[in-house]
């Protein structure tokens, strides 16, 4: 898991990179950057979705992860959060989980997480150093969820690191794609947030994740 600890803090060292950088730019900058990113946001999920080869997989992943993350009141948890450090400012959340979704969710994460428990770190250092570089950008629009981000990017890809030092081979290539698909749809709603178009409870859906990496191999479609 050594890699999956270096993407970890690289993430931690780029989000205070931004934070810090943020204080030198003038304001007006600051505040046109998350439509940027909301855009590039909304750019990088239509892309990922467009990876899915089991549409009804996909669908059923996301209504469950819905309403499990409904349940569970995910997105009111993840705001009580941010209200502790951002006075309820939902940049806090907008920063925590544009940051996940792009960190966290893609075949380069998984497959690489899996090597990295099997001993091979490669993948996982080569998406270290483009991860610290985007954090920088991401924090300095988004602000101090960036940084939080760290802890679910810790907690799954230390995850999948288990699941490589255990099972000893990688996912099948399907549960990749419509992991990578499911993650993309749950982009295009932190990009629809970021341009303020809407306010998704995209925190909610994040269940669908768990669902998008065995519902493929059940439902054909």
């Amino acid at each position: 898991m050594f890699g999956t600890f270096v993407n970890a803090l690289a993430v931690v060292f780029g989000a205070l990179t931004g934070i810090t950088f943020k204080k030198k730019v003038p304001e007006r900058i600051v505040n046109s950057l998350p439509e940027v990113i909301g855009l590039f946001t909304l750019y990088l999920g239509i892309s990922m979705a467009l990876k899915s080869q089991r549409t009804l997989a996909l669908l059923f992943s996301l209504i469950l992860g819905e309403a499990t993350g409904t349940f569970l009141r995910l997105q009111n948890r993840l705001e009580m959060l941010g209200g502790r450090f951002t006075s309820g400012d939902s940049k806090f959340i907008d920063g925590l989980m544009t940051a996940f979704l792009t960190f966290c969710v893609g075949p380069m994460t998984i497959i690489g997480s899996i090597r990295d428990g099997m001993g091979d770190p490669s993948i996982i250092l080569a998406k270290s150093i483009m991860d610290g570089v985007v954090s920088i950008a991401l924090a300095a629009s988004l602000g101090v969820g960036v940084l939080f981000s760290a802890v679910p990017l810790l907690l799954m890809q230390g995850s999948l690191a288990l699941l490589g030092s255990i099972a000893g081979q990688a996912l099948p290539e399907i549960v990749v794609n419509e992991i990578t698909a499911t993650g993309g749809v749950l982009m295009i709603g932190i990009g629809v947030n970021l341009i303020g178009l809407k306010r998704i409870r995209v925190g909610d859906g994040l269940p669908a994740l768990l669902y998008a990496s065995v519902l493929p191999l059940i439902i054909p479609f």
